[in-house]
């Protein structure tokens, strides 16, 4: 049986649809509160109550489990001891194998975000069972914002300077995911997964302004400025300073890397700017009357 954590999440619910092409296997989706996943439940999955946050709650998720994707959570600064929760009850389980989603470049990189995922790799390393560490670029969905402000307000405001981001569409990181924890190779094991190719938030004005036919510039910032701008925004101020922290470290290339191990897995190329630009734009349209 392969479990799933954070099911119910926008890459959870990703991964479940591919996974039940890829496999006849029963698949477990953990959610912490079931209610509102009922609709992931089908003749392959279950759905059953897991919260990273009650330690309880994971042992009977995880009883009979083989394999077990553990999605990072989502609340910055308390995920460590939630994955370390979710691991030691995979050990307690007898689960054979984790796939766990972490950040690319995750050992050397100075991110905030970098922090948790480098914890939670130490851990999985000690425990003892064979994993896999999917080593995640940034998802191309994050600049919906961008586009819609840029939109807005006649400019991309960032404080990424020339940095690349190797960015990946969320499909395509759910998609390798799924591939992981059905595959034949359980082997330990670690993959950067980027995007390809990088782009800058210059490059993304620029693509912005061909397909709008307005003229819309990339403002670099200081990172406290633009840090400023988010919460101006309305971001709270905590997850602005994460925002701006990640601009500043794809300035200095840690949202970059050359490798193409995630083209290989997924088979197809990774999610194109232009096909991203094109949709953000076609949302932000009104609706017809």
């Amino acid at each position: 049986m392969i479990a799933i954590t954070g099911a119910n999440g926008q890459l959870g619910r990703l991964v479940l649809e591919h996974l039940a092409s890829l496999t006849d296997d029963p698949i477990r989706a953990l959610a912490r509160s079931p209610d509102k996943a009922r609709d992931l439940a089908s003749a392959q999955i279950t759905v059953v109550k897991a919260d990273y946050d009650d330690p309880a709650s994971l042992p009977a998720a995880l009883q009979g489990v083989d394999r077990l994707l553990l999605i990072s959570g989502s609340e910055v600064g308390k995920r460590t001891p939630q994955h370390v929760a979710v691991i030691d009850a995979a050990k307690a389980s007898g689960v054979g194998f984790i796939a766990y989603t972490s950040l690319l470049n995750a050992p050397g990189s100075s991110l905030m975000l970098a922090k948790e995922h480098i914890a939670t790799e130490r851990h999985l390393r000690g425990c003892g069972i064979p994993h896999a560490i999917l080593r995640n670029g940034w998802y191309v969905e994050n600049f919906v914002g961008t586009i819609a402000a840029a939109l807005a307000h006649g400019a991309v405001v960032g404080a990424s300077g020339n940095g690349k981001f190797s960015a990946a569409g969320r499909k395509d990181y759910a998609q390798a995911a799924a591939r992981i924890v059905s595959g034949s190779d359980l082997s330990t094991r670690t993959l950067e997964l980027a995007g390809h190719p990088a782009f800058s938030l210059d490059d993304l004005a620029a693509e912005i302004s061909r397909q709008s036919g307005r003229e819309i510039p990339f403002t670099n910032l200081p990172e406290e400025t633009y840090a400023g701008v988010l919460i101006q925004a309305g971001l709270p101020e905590g997850f602005a300073a994460v925002l701006a922290d990640s601009d500043r470290g794809a300035s200095q290339g840690e949202l970059f890397s050359a490798s193409t191990a995630l083209q290989e897995l997924i088979g197809h190329p990774t999610r194109a700017l232009g096909d991203f630009v094109a949709e953000a734009l076609e949302n932000s349209q009104p609706a017809p009357a």
